[in-house]
Formats: C-alpha cells, sequence, structure tokens
C-alpha cells in the first residue's frame, strides 16, 4: 500500500471513532433493536454488544460502554427495558457521558452520571456523579434484581435534577448544583461489567 493511502486509511479509521458528527436528538429518538446489527447510531468501545432477537444483549464488556451516537438535550427523559440473567443483578447505564470514554484499566472513572441497579453483586443500587466508587453517590440498599424479570426503566433531568424510575417506583434522584452538561457531557450509553444484560426498546425525549 502506498504510503499516503496508509496514512488516509488511519485518518479515517481515527475519524470513526470521534464523536465530533454526532447528530442532536430533535424531539424524540428511538431504537427497537429488530435487526441483526448494532448500525450507524451507535459507538461500540470494545464490549461484547450484539443484537439477539431483537434485544441488546452484553455480557463481560468490562465497562467499555455502547454509546448512542447522538447527542442529548439538556433535559430530557430516557425510557428501556432491561434485564440481567444473573443474581448478581448489576443493571448498568450511563447518561451525560462523552459519548467516547472507556475503562482504560480496572479502575473506571466516567464522564457522566453512572446508573447501576443491584449492583456489587445485586447488595446496593446508585446514581453516581463520575465515580461510582466516590462518596458523592446517592444509594439505597432495599431492593436487589430478580434474575430474568425484565425492569421498565425512566431517568429524566430538568435543570440540575436526575431522577429515576424502575417499573414506575422511584428509585433515586440526584440534584447536581454543578449539572454536567456541553459537549462532553451530551451522551447516553449502556455499559456492563461481567453479569449477562439484556436492553430493548430505548426511547429518548426531549422536555
Amino acid at each position: 500500500m502506498h504510503r499516503w493511502t496508509l496514512v488516509l486509511v488511519v485518518l479515517g479509521a481515527i475519524g470513526g471513532c470521534s464523536r465530533g458528527g454526532d447528530q442532536a436528538i430533535e424531539r424524540e429518538f428511538t431504537d427497537d433493536f429488530e435487526r441483526a446489527e448494532l448500525g450507524p447510531n451507535w459507538r461500540n468501545t470494545g464490549g461484547p454488544y450484539e443484537i439477539v432477537n431483537g434485544e441488546l444483549h452484553v455480557a463481560g464488556a468490562r465497562n467499555h460502554p455502547l454509546w448512542l451516537k447522538k447527542t442529548l438535550p439538556a433535559d430530557v427523559r430516557v425510557t428501556f427495558k432491561a434485564k440481567s440473567d444473573s443474581p448478581q443483578g448489576d443493571i448498568k447505564f450511563e447518561l451525560f457521558g462523552d459519548g467516547v470514554s472507556y475503562a482504560r484499566e480496572a479502575s473506571y472513572v466516567a464522564s457522566g452520571y453512572v446508573l447501576i441497579f443491584g449492583g456489587w453483586r445485586n447488595s446496593k443500587t446508585i446514581i453516581a456523579r463520575l465515580d461510582e466508587h466516590g462518596a458523592n453517590a446517592r444509594e439505597r440498599r432495599d431492593v436487589k434484581v430478580v434474575p430474568g424479570r425484565q425492569y421498565a426503566f425512566k431517568a429524566e433531568r430538568r435543570g440540575g435534577l436526575l431522577r429515576w424510575w424502575v417499573d414506575g417506583e422511584l428509585m433515586l434522584e440526584y440534584d447536581d448544583v454543578q449539572p454536567l452538561k456541553g459537549r462532553q457531557h451530551d451522551h447516553m450509553g449502556f455499559n456492563n461489567w461481567e453479569t449477562p444484560l439484556s436492553f430493548d426498546d430505548l426511547r429518548v425525549t426531549q422536555l
């Protein structure tokens, strides 16, 4: 291959990992995963994400999120269905991240808010700002993920207040005096550590 052709190929590959051309969500975006491949609306940072029987499946992503390549409005509602097939639970997603970040070592500091239902071997549920192991997380320990049960998730942010419901029950809220907004905080993604998870029927709505 010619030297300059090789350079262009490399630059093209790097550009394919960029978030610079991501389109803003205007009013609403939906994805029912009724197809064979992830498709152009998703940026996989290295996890084993795949579509099986009309659902998004993953296990063992080790904090390599699947980012939606659409930028979120500042005030937004995100709904989807989620299920864990493990007694360890650990259903995880991220809001208002940068759309490209992933774990580069065992310790992972996110670029947005991390929401985990039944994390830490199904012992606690949290909303964390940037660091899921940090002291600023909101948490509760009185709910657990039932393996094989599909849950309806809803998260909304208005101003600095992020609220999260599961099956209509308010799980947690995070009132952030310095809400994560702007170019580095405008994406959502599904994430995973080890447990087998499935997601379906995503809807993102501008408020």
